[in-house]
């Protein structure tokens, strides 16, 4: 059987802590920041994991069945 690919997006993208959670940063932060609040904005930065619902497309993606 052949080898499993992990997606060259999703590693770039997601990061796996110490308890086998799954990271991400939060969108809309990159353009057209002029108009956006500066609450909005810092509530964007950092990181949270990822969604109960995403989960397991997201494991797919990196091989982590």
């Amino acid at each position: 059987m052949p080898k499993f690919k992990t997606h060259s997006r999703a590693k770039k993208t997601f990061k796996v802590g110490g308890n086998g959670q799954i990271k991400r940063f939060k969108a809309f932060k990159s353009h057209l920041l002029t108009k956006k609040a500066t609450k909005r904005k810092r509530s964007l930065r950092g990181s949270t994991l990822v969604n109960e619902a995403n989960l397991n497309l997201v494991k797919r993606m990196l091989c982590m069945r």
